[in-house]
């Protein structure tokens, strides 16, 4: 079975290295958000992309979920003693990635084929592709201002309400993108944010018309009317208008949707296909579960 899952997010970067576990290399590809990447200290930050890669490396943070596990924050804090910003936090072995990839990116080298090295480098084995190779930040409308989606998210802790979430640069999917969903037998929704994490992939040229025509499962990231991680709950509140549940996420994704999977317990939506099981993620055990009972749903799709 070929798997595509369109991933941001601590939840879904858990939620694929289940599925790497439970597939052969060849056979999952994950499409990442770059929407929250940005420039700081001269460096391109690609949060996503890099948890989602630690996390399949077994380096990552085991509680946080996102940076790297036993990190250390030397230059930060030098930084910092300079009068520099230290608002976001970056470690002294994840300084060595962003290094890396800027270098490469100076020297002409795409998104994509850098993410490539890297994963390959780390002996990450599915393959992951950047959602796109231009610059395509995502921007946070509140009350106030515009802020961008790392200022917003870390500089102001996701407090202000937001009004809208916008999507700036060009629509243009990396070079594979589309190919890839296309091959798919199925795309999976992971417990991620959607209006952050999955809609700036969906918003891309071809991109939403290509999942439509695949197979597609969400796990639904609210579990018990509460975001399990992250700003979400609140969102949904003041974007859509309802209360958080899965029922919310389902009117959110609509007809993309051909399953759902949701926490025991809560309210199924109506009008789709529904597997109640124990979503949150523990522990990479919790994972492999999670994504073997996913791919067993899958299976049973028309």
């Amino acid at each position: 079975m070929k798997v595509v899952a369109l991933s941001g997010g601590v939840g879904g970067a858990r939620l694929c290295d289940g599925l790497a576990a439970a597939l052969s290399p060849e056979d999952l590809t994950i499409i990442v958000n770059t929407g929250d990447d940005f420039v700081h200290w001269g460096l391109t930050i690609c949060p996503d992309l890099d948890t989602v890669m630690y996390t399949l490396a077994g380096l990552a943070h085991p509680e946080q979920g996102w940076g790297l596990a036993g990190e250390t924050f030397h230059a930060l804090a030098m930084v910092e003693r300079y009068g520099g910003p230290a608002w976001f936090r970056l470690g002294d072995r994840d300084l060595g990635t962003h290094l890396m990839r800027a270098q490469a990116l100076a020297a002409g080298r795409s998104l994509t084929d850098v993410t490539d090295a890297l994963r390959r480098a780390l002996g990450v084995g599915p393959r992951l592709l950047p959602m796109s190779d231009a610059p395509r930040p995502t921007l946070i409308d509140t009350p106030d201002s515009t802020l961008s989606f790392q200022d917003w998210l870390v500089g102001q802790r996701g407090a202000p309400r937001v009004e809208r979430v916008r999507f700036t640069g060009p629509p243009r999917p990396a070079a594979g993108v589309v190919a890839a969903i296309d091959a798919a037998d199925v795309v999976i929704l992971p417990p991620s944010n959607p209006y952050v994490s999955i809609d700036p992939i969906l918003a891309l040229d071809g991109v939403r018309a290509a999942v439509a025509r695949r197979p597609v499962i969400a796990v639904s990231p609210i579990v018990g009317g509460r975001a399990v991680k992250g700003p979400l709950a609140p969102m949904i509140e003041s974007l859509a208008g309802l209360p958080p549940s899965p029922a919310a996420i389902a009117a959110h994704y609509g007809a993309l949707l051909t399953a759902m999977v949701i926490e025991r317990g809560d309210d199924a939506p109506a009008g789709v296909a529904t597997l109640a099981t124990a979503t949150v993620m523990g522990d990479r055990a919790d994972r492999a579960r999670l994504a073997r009972e996913i791919l067993d749903l899958a299976r049973r799709l028309p």
